[in-house]
């Protein structure tokens, strides 16, 4: 049977539940506050405790929120953050917007920072490391943290993609100071729109982050310092808090399809496997394979969405050229990037249709 498997199926998603979206859309309506209302405190506070942090602040985005973490440690111009070479461009954007420096350290083979190569990129004018929770797949938080500790440096959590994301049984956003979420559309918790969260435990940093999402004003006529704004609309805060206890479903359901995709694709590539003490959510399947741009090809003619996360690293970007570094120190990296290919995934993916995906692939091999 010849049929096409999407990417992502939102619309679908979205329609099992939508007559509680609408209903929570029509609450924000009618009550008139559209802006730091009801509905995000209420978010906030559901997102903090799902996490295990004591607080959390809603932004615009997840750019906007690594961008605002960034800058509520008030660092100087130049300051040095270290991170990986292979995440989605924000992760460095955030650190250049905020004026700061980035230093790339290179992976392990499951694409997250290595944690043993951080010592020797870490200089006096470093101030924080940001690992990046690839795919939904938590990083060596324990190791990197030592790491950190042991330089007096801060860590930044980008779970991004890592919602619910454990390490044994705590979860990814409660390891560094703070940890940014996004909540784009195509991720495993997600506004009908853009949307960000950072959690923290600590009260100091919560009380800026409230300031630095809207304006630096701690009231309507007094502002403290100039800052952007980003806060998260409370339309989306209200969809949120409809999907939130819907979550761990989802999740289960995907982390079923992704050991489907093990069975079925061992045999054609390097699938993603899980240590004993993680818990990967799988915002992104991702397969390592030979030919890689050949099978995308091949899987897209024949209707399969298949995409690249990411295809080159960001210090090979024409954005990053001022931030020269030897490609030589990211071997694992530029490696890992030309082999890596996500393949559809979501909740509500069928076993038929994984099993079209494999046929594909099969058919590809054995034609090389």
């Amino acid at each position: 049977m010849h049929f096409s498997v999407p990417y992502a199926d939102l619309a679908n998603e979205a329609s099992v539940i939508k007559a509680s979206l609408l209903e929570a859309c029509e609450r924000v309506i009618l009550s008139g506050r559209y802006i730091l209302g009801k509905e995000l405190s209420q978010f906030e506070e559901n997102f903090a405790q799902y996490c295990g942090s004591r607080y959390a602040v809603g932004t615009s985005s997840g750019t906007a929120a690594l961008l605002l973490a960034i800058r509520t440690f008030g660092w100087p111009n130049n300051s040095e953050i270290i991170t990986v070479p292979n995440s989605f461009i924000a992760t460095t954007a955030a650190i250049v917007l905020a004026g700061a420096k980035p230093v790339f350290v290179d992976i392990t083979e499951d694409g997250n920072l290595d944690p043993f190569k951080l010592e020797r990129a870490i200089t006096p004018q470093t101030r924080a490391i940001i690992p990046v929770h690839l795919t939904g797949r938590p990083a060596k938080m324990r190791e990197i943290l030592d790491v950190a500790k042991r330089h007096g440096i801060e860590v930044i959590e980008d779970a991004a993609q890592a919602i619910g994301a454990k390490i044994g049984s705590k979860r990814v956003g409660t390891f560094g100071k703070v940890a940014c979420f996004s909540l784009n559309p195509l991720k495993n918790l997600h506004a009908f729109g853009d949307g960000g969260v950072i959690t923290t435990d600590d009260e100091a940093l919560y009380r800026r982050l409230l300031l630095e999402r809207n304006h630096g004003l701690a009231n309507r006529e007094q502002c403290d310092f100039f800052s952007h704004n980003a806060k998260l609309d409370e339309i989306q805060a209200a969809m949120l808090n409809v999907q939130l206890p819907l979550l761990d479903g989802w999740t289960e359901a995907r982390r079923k399809a992704a050991f489907t995709y093990n069975d079925l694709l061992a045999p054609y590539g390097k699938v993603p496997v899980e240590n004993a003490n993680e818990y990967c959510v799988y915002q992104t399947y991702v397969l390592k394979v030979d030919q890689r741009d050949a099978l995308q090809r091949h899987l897209r003619d024949n209707g399969i969405e298949a995409l690249s996360h990411y295809a080159s690293t960001i210090n090979q970007q024409k954005a990053a050229a001022q931030f020269t570094q030897n490609d030589t120190d990211l071997p694992v990296a530029h490696e890992h990037v030309k082999r890596i290919l996500s393949l559809p995934l979501y909740a509500g993916i069928t076993l038929s249709q994984q099993e079209r995906v494999m046929c594909l692939i099969s058919d590809f091999y054995k034609k090389q």
